[in-house]
């Protein structure tokens, strides 16, 4: 392999030694970064490079020469097939190093911290059996086999699965059997090159706590001959089972959810506990999928606000109000802003059954909203999606100087893009940096960094 060369196709030897952001292992050849999935740091590996570029490329492994010390065997046996988890082959422990890693790197990289200080990765309840909701795209096999699951890497080809050790493992029955309804009934699934059929996704939602079920079709039309009857059907065969609705989805899109979920039969609700409270949680919004994790991290974020109750609070992105509810119960005053309207409908419905009469839920964008409140708030949360915050966000807070902030994040590109433009002129100082592993077995890593103005309790 001495005689190698940098261009597509070529066979290399090579040494692992870091794993990407999304997931992959690095290693090195000939000074240039050789991007590779399914593989460990501390792997030797004989690989095929594939999309070669100048200084980089990305490879296939072809055969493992010498196994890493944290390589283990998958749970999974589709797992070097599935693209749902990326991780199944990394011991657990390591996950968690990789990913405090991950948070530093970006931290450093795109923000430009100097050795920023980055607490151990809260470790999830457990590192399977975790997941709370799955959604499956449906396909048609050769044989004519109505097939549930998720895509492999790289493709739009489905792996069929009867069981996925991830998802909370109460749902496994629902998933191998509910496939063979939709055989049975005749009912078409959705091609998306052609635009044509009935059927697009199999969504599973449980609580937690409560072992509530809901299923939900996800359709292309609003006709969905004789559902209402097999509907009840699944209601008395899966006692745990308490809703199953349609979501209409007739786009063009990779979207998995339409705008418009309408209940079949039961309720169109299941009944969870977090943080003490009780919630109602629809098939279609957001919650997320670790239950026990995504509350270790508010445990977390209570410990370090340390509310006396006489501060007023707002969340920028307060979703059904899972944080905001928690949280409002230690303050004089809540708000919670929201693009969803059909969420805040929902945050209401949740103050209301939890006597939380303190907080007020607003409809709208928080880069519109957060400007022109007419308020300072003592303490803003912020639990942006993956794309982070919009730049009216972080100047309006630069502006109104909040004496804290909490930045929750699901990507930690976009949140080290955001607390470098917070932090800049040193005007807040980041205290914490706790990240929270709410997707085991995947690359993705949660984080909340918690800020303070930075003359604040100086001059008291």
């Amino acid at each position: 392999m001495t005689n190698s060369i940098w261009q597509q196709g070529e066979l290399i030897e090579l040494t692992i030694a870091d794993l990407s952001d999304t997931g992959d292992g690095v290693g090195r050849f000939q000074e240039r970064v050789v991007f590779v999935p399914d593989t460990v740091p501390g792997d030797r590996a004989l690989v095929r490079l594939v999309n070669v570029k100048p200084k980089y490329a990305h490879g296939k492994l072809k055969e493992l020469l010498q196994p890493s010390p944290y390589r283990i065997r998958p749970s999974c046996i589709v797992a070097d097939k599935c693209g749902g988890c990326q991780w199944q082959h990394i011991d657990y422990d390591y996950q968690l190093i990789a990913k405090r890693d991950q948070v530093i790197q970006a931290l450093q990289r795109i923000g430009g911290f100097t050795a920023p200080s980055v607490d151990p990765v809260l470790v999830a309840h457990s590192p399977l059996d975790y997941r709370n909701k799955s959604t499956y795209p449906l396909d048609i096999s050769t044989t004519g086999q109505v097939q549930a699951g998720y895509y492999q890497k790289g493709s739009h080809q489905l792996v069929n699965l009867n069981q996925c050790p991830v998802q909370d493992s109460r749902l496994n029955p629902l998933l191998a059997e509910v496939k063979q309804d939709i055989q049975q009934q005749g009912w078409t699934i959705y091609d998306e090159n052609r635009h044509q059929g009935q059927i697009r996704h199999l969504s599973l939602r449980i609580g937690r706590r409560t072992g509530e079920v809901l299923l939900t079709l996800v359709v292309k039309d609003q006709d969905l001959p004789r559902i209402t009857k097999q509907a009840e059907i699944w209601l008395k065969r899966y006692p745990q089972l308490v809703g199953v609705s349609l979501n209409y989805n007739p786009q063009r899109t990779n979207a998995i959810f339409g705008a418009e979920t309408r209940c079949i039969a039961g309720v169109p609700y299941l009944r969870e506990t977090f943080a003490g409270l009780e919630f109602q949680v629809r098939p279609d919004t957001f919650f997320q999928v670790s239950t026990e994790t995504a509350e270790a991290l508010l445990n977390v974020i209570q410990s370090q606000l340390q509310l006396q109750g006489d501060e007023v609070l707002v969340d920028a992105y307060c979703g059904i109000g899972t944080l905001t509810l928690p949280l409002a119960k230690q303050v004089r005053q809540a708000i919670g802003i929201e693009l969803q309207a059909q969420s805040v409908q929902q945050a209401i419905a949740n103050a209301e059954r939890n006597s939380i009469h303190n907080v007020t839920f607003k409809v709208g964008a928080a880069e519109k909203l957060l400007p022109n409140m007419g308020i300072i708030p003592s303490v803003v949360i912020l639990d942006p999606p993956r794309k982070g915050c919009d730049r009216a966000v972080i100047e309006s807070l630069l502006l109104s100087k909040p004496e804290r902030i909490v930045y929750v994040s699901c990507k930690v590109a976009t949140l080290a893009r955001d607390l470098k433009l917070l932090c800049e002129h040193d005007l807040y100082t980041i205290e914490r940096i706790q990240p929270a592993d709410f997707f085991p077995q995947t690359s993705h890593v949660e984080a909340a960094v918690f800020l303070v103005l930075s003359h604040f309790g100086k001059d008291t």
